[in-house]
């Protein structure tokens, strides 16, 4: 297989698979980079209701499973590996594996995706996707008429506790400072709502619960106060992280435009980067919506963007 390309797309997921989708279907044998995580952040979601097409609900990996299939189908290749260096600085494009290996492509789809900041703790790692989520509108649904701790202090975690009690019984937000990040209007917001309750100067220290072989639940935390040290059990059944999230962009830090977070900027209504030919798509340009079906639509605004643009180029 030549290591040059019509399009090459770095990052799987619903918007690097969408990319793929159309630009297979339009015969330019586009390259999918999956790296190590194939399928992004849908592979720790469980059950996923909100995406269209699905009467019943779908798993997160098999959505992803069933997608890179019809991708393949249409002449897309997936590639396990990396892409940790790029230059961007003259035509074709270069791009570079976790193992060296040099590929170069006349277009470029960036779909890398973000990642949820986390807490760090083992028992966060291992509850994730069974009472612990990064991700309130798409699990809140699951825990109707149950207690859930919210963990952050700026707007996205008051989006998310607001957003919860829609569900759940008591929300209560844990925050490490007693000062909060979040817009006046957001706090107060949350601060009117009666089901809403406010915990500062805390941390978690452990998520607890039952494994069975088939199933875990998350039974409660160890919150711990840093002014006294003193660590208290509290009993909840669904643990939401909102500290924020992480653009997966650094490989091009300084060769595309990027915000001071990392999420790349596209021009108003396109797909297309500072770059021309370089497409962005997905949680990498989006911090707002980070929904699968948003990312699937930027996915196939990017393939199109593409598409004309390598037209344009033959002409």
């Amino acid at each position: 297989m030549s290591n040059h390309h019509k399009v090459i797309v770095i990052g799987s997921g619903p918007a690097g698979f969408t990319a793929a989708l159309y630009t297979g279907r339009a015969n330019l044998n586009p390259i999918i980079f999956e790296g190590h995580q194939p399928g992004g952040q849908l592979m720790i979601t469980t059950e996923v209701e909100n995406y269209p097409g699905f009467e019943h609900g779908i798993q997160g990996p098999e959505l992803m499973d069933v997608m890179r299939k019809q991708v393949h189908r249409f002449g897309a290749k997936s590639i396990y590996k990396f892409i940790t260096k790029v230059d961007f600085s003259e035509k074709p494009f270069k791009m570079w594996t976790d193992d060296n290996e040099l590929y170069t492509s006349d277009t470029v789809i960036v779909a890398t995706g973000a990642a949820a900041k986390l807490l760090g703790l083992e028992s966060e790692k291992k509850f994730m996707g069974f009472g612990v989520s990064a991700c309130a509108t798409c699990d809140g649904f699951f825990f109707r008429n149950q207690r859930v701790i919210v963990v952050g202090g700026g707007d996205t975690a008051m989006e998310e506790a607001n957003y919860l009690t829609r569900h759940a019984s008591e929300v209560t937000v844990i925050h490490r400072r007693d000062t909060f990040r979040a817009s006046k209007i957001m706090f107060d917001r949350a601060k009117a709502n009666p089901k809403i309750k406010f915990m500062t100067d805390t941390v978690i220290d452990e998520v607890y619960g039952t494994e069975e072989e088939f199933k875990k639940v998350v039974e409660g935390v160890k919150l711990r106060n840093l002014k006294t040290n003193e660590v208290t059990d509290f009993p909840v059944e669904g643990v939401f992280i909102a500290i924020g999230h992480q653009p997966n962009t650094g490989i091009f830090k300084g060769i595309l435009d990027m915000d001071e977070t990392g999420y790349l900027i596209t021009k108003k209504a396109t797909s297309e980067t500072n770059i021309p030919g370089v497409f962005a798509c997905g949680d990498a340009q989006d911090s707002y919506y980070r929904q699968a079906i948003t990312a699937a639509g930027t996915g196939c605004m990017a393939a199109i963007d593409a598409e004309r643009y390598l037209e344009a180029m033959n002409e």
